[in-house]
């Protein structure tokens, strides 16, 4: 059951959906199934880092490639393991809305506050089409909606309807996945007030925080900045406190991290609009950081002995581990 009405999402939103909503990863066993003891162990490492919500469910945990019951075997061990101790969301790619309800009523029953959706990759094109299949799954489900606005979608929403969607009362924010500072702002200006847009970018959320910002949503940062996440956390808080000045050389002194994954990922991932073999890196990012990963699910391959040497030792050298 939600901690909020229908009536009630917008607002719920606003105050509790804040900081730092991590994407984990799926760690598999060697034979490719789904390593249930390193999920449990994961989420404790998570627990303890002072998580402030976990998404799961989408590109980050390898879902693409996953059997139908893995998807919801993955959902169940994660709530079973939270036990209530941080806020839980979902993401559903599927173009299929009856399948996203099903999802939905599923992970409702497990404790899930909302979802991430993203509109359909296949033949809804349209601006009316796109809004109906929203329509059509928030009038039949209470919890909380955030739309995922990215191009590996195959259409990237646009401004008028965004503004039609967001007055649906359950649809709260929307993951500004286009990866464009300019619309991240552009979308907050024009739309309502009371909507969240998450810039998924932490090299912009200082600056993010003195805009209207107030969430890394479904992204990696929280996670792969390992001892130094205590400096991350310290920079935020500043911000929230008004100390924008006292903030700045906490936040500078975290760019040389953020390049590495920016040269590792983000721009691979801006350059190919998929995730699917650069999930490689954020894997051995996090067990290099003490979190069970284990190997990419075939046909997807593991990076190169090589370049996996050479990512663990800037880690290493970064002094995040």
């Amino acid at each position: 059951m939600a901690e909020f009405t229908r009536n009630e999402a917008k607002a719920w939103a606003r105050k509790r959906v804040r900081d730092f909503y991590a994407a984990p990863i799926t760690p598999l066993t060697k034979d490719f199934q789904l390593d249930e003891a390193g999920i449990r162990e994961n989420i404790e490492a998570y627990i303890e880092w002072g998580v402030d919500g976990l998404v799961i469910g989408g590109f980050a945990n390898e879902t693409w490639n996953m059997r139908p019951e893995w998807w919801y075997r993955l959902h169940e061990i994660t709530a079973d393991a939270v036990r209530g101790r941080t806020d839980l969301w979902t993401i559903i790619l599927d173009p299929c809305a009856e399948v996203c309800l099903d999802k939905l009523k599923h992970v409702e029953k497990l404790g899930f506050s909302g979802a991430e959706l993203m509109n359909p990759m296949t033949q809804l094109r349209g601006d009316d089409e796109i809004y109906n299949f929203f329509k059509y799954i928030t009038d039949r489900s209470d919890l909380g909606i955030c739309l995922y606005r990215t191009p590996v979608s195959g259409k990237v929403m646009g401004l008028d309807l965004l503004k039609r969607l967001v007055d649906i009362p359950t649809v709260v924010c929307t993951k500004q996945g286009n990866l464009n500072r300019a619309e991240s702002l552009l979308l907050r200006r024009e739309l309502r007030d009371d909507f969240i847009v998450s810039d998924p970018t932490e090299h912009f959320f200082l600056d993010d925080l003195r805009e209207g910002g107030q969430v890394l949503f479904a992204e990696f940062s929280y996670l792969i900045y390992g001892r130094k996440r205590s400096v991350l956390r310290s920079y935020v808080n500043k911000a929230r406190a008004g100390d924008f000045e006292g903030a700045y050389p906490e936040w500078k002194s975290l760019r040389p991290i953020w390049h590495l994954y920016e040269d590792e990922f983000m721009n691979p991932l801006i350059r190919t609009a998929s995730y699917a073999s650069l999930m490689s890196v954020i894997k051995i990012w996090c067990e290099t950081l003490g979190l069970k990963a284990g190997p990419m699910k075939p046909p997807v391959e593991h990076l190169p002995p090589a370049d996996r040497e050479r990512l663990v030792g800037r880690i290493k050298e970064l002094g995040l581990v």
